[in-house]
């Protein structure tokens, strides 16, 4: 029954149902007893895959792209309750958001409210970020990761820029530098020197808590 509610949300994001189906198949997820995390990798991340594709085969267009924001933003406020009665003591600090020139934010949000029920403090600056604006918050927030989100292969480039930035201002051995979004590979990341790249939130959390393991 659990699998067909999900490929039900599946469906639902895909399709760009109305919001207030999709939030009814999340609360029935939820009263059936899934798993919150299991709803978000094989329910929204798997739903949002299908958005991806369909916009890099030329079936969706921006405004789609940014229509399936708003649906995940809406199982987000329905989850939000049930993350934090899991959260746990504070890993860390994390700094987040999508490099300039992208505005693409899905994924990034997705990871952001994963980290925050593992007990991550995540400052998210948003979309179209400048290397200044990330390294300001860096030296506020002392944050150990900093995480960069890009869609587009052209603001991949932004993220070696981020990270000699970091180089300058001294920052560089003092923080863990993450990839994510679509396009990035493991390889990328150690091209331009970031400390590693995450196929997926879930993954993208589980490099975090072993990075903090280390500073314990």
């Amino acid at each position: 029954m659990s699998s067909e509610i999900l490929n039900g949300i599946v469906r639902a994001i895909s399709e760009l149902c109305d919001s207030e189906k999709l939030r009814d198949l999340i609360n029935q997820a939820i009263s059936q007893g899934v798993p919150v995390k299991k709803i978000i990798e094989d329910g929204i991340r798997k739903g949002l895959e299908d958005v991806g594709k369909k916009f890099e085969e030329g079936e969706y267009f921006l405004a789609e792209l940014l229509f399936a924001a708003e649906l995940v933003q809406g199982c987000f406020e329905v989850l939000k309750p049930h993350l934090k009665s899991m959260e746990i003591g504070k890993r860390g600090v994390i700094v987040l958001g999508t490099v300039k020139g992208d505005i693409h934010d899905i994924g990034k949000n997705v990871f952001k409210m994963l980290a925050e029920s593992e007990g991550f403090e995540v400052y998210d600056l948003g979309v179209n970020v400048s290397p200044e604006e990330f390294i300001k918050k860096i030296k506020e927030t002392s944050a150990k990761i900093l995480g960069l989100s890009a869609l587009l292969t052209t603001t991949m480039e932004e993220m070696k820029t981020v990270i000699d930035e970091l180089v300058k201002a001294g920052l560089r051995n003092k923080i863990k530098v993450l990839l994510g979004g679509n396009p990035v590979t493991k390889e990328f990341a150690k091209e331009i020197g970031a400390d590693d790249a995450a196929m997926n939130a879930i993954e993208g959390v589980e490099i975090c808590k072993r990075w903090v393991s280390q500073y314990e």
